[in-house]
């Protein structure tokens, strides 16, 4: 399976969670990539859109090569590699670089709080796929710390082996393609997979409570 665009991607998603909707769920989308996906789900879902932006922490020597992540908030998640054959010193820095650009991207994007919107209520987290999971860990850390009582990760395209790990995590996975042999990047099952940018983001997310606006007016008319 292929996928045309994030928002293609997005909207066969929501076919695959649509008996969600009567949950009143929260979607959690991942910034930037997940956005678009998210959307396109929280659309479907009558949901609430938020932004959340897990960081990886790279190498010292290999900066591409991820660690770990974390988010603005919450534990740092690790990856691959033992944490403590590091130079804490570095390590912190690093660490402190990665939660202060988190937090950056929540202040420019606006939208809802994470600690104001996902508390008592089933969080959808949502990307445009998955590889390792490492930052998708970091995500359900956090959604976990600010009180969500269910957790649905859910992405077009992940590989069976992420898909496993992730399952100790969180309450219930969702993939709308899982490859009998995953080709190693998300892009591969996309035909269009551009850069988002945070322009994209933030449009993404004042369309989504402009709908969460008007529906609350119709509801109390």
């Amino acid at each position: 399976m292929r996928f045309k665009d994030r928002d293609d991607a997005g909207a066969r998603l929501a076919v695959a969670l649509g008996d969600r909707r009567g949950e009143r769920p929260v979607v959690v989308a991942l910034t930037r990539g997940g956005v678009p996906v998210g959307a396109r789900v929280a659309e479907a879902l009558e949901a609430p859109l938020v932004a959340l932006s897990p960081r990886k922490v790279g190498h010292p020597w290999q900066p591409e090569y991820a660690i770990g992540a974390v988010c603005e908030d919450g534990p740092l998640v690790e990856a691959e590699e033992d944490l403590r054959t590091f130079e804490q010193g570095w390590l912190a820095e690093a660490v402190a670089s990665a939660r202060e650009e988190a937090r950056r991207r929540r202040e420019a994007y606006g939208g809802p709080a994470l600690d104001a919107t996902v508390p008592g209520r089933t969080v959808i987290l949502v990307d445009d796929g998955l590889a390792t999971g490492t930052t998708m860990r970091a995500a359900l850390e956090a959604v976990k710390a600010a009180g969500a009582t269910h957790t649905v990760v859910a992405v077009p395209v992940a590989p069976a082996a992420t898909v496993e790990r992730l399952r100790v995590d969180v309450d219930e996975v969702v993939v709308a393609h899982l490859p009998e042999r995953f080709m190693g990047a998300i892009g591969f099952y996309y035909d269009r997979f551009e850069q988002v940018h945070d322009e994209s983001v933030m449009r993404s997310l004042q369309a989504a409570q402009r709908r969460a606006s008007a529906s609350s007016a119709t509801s109390s008319s």
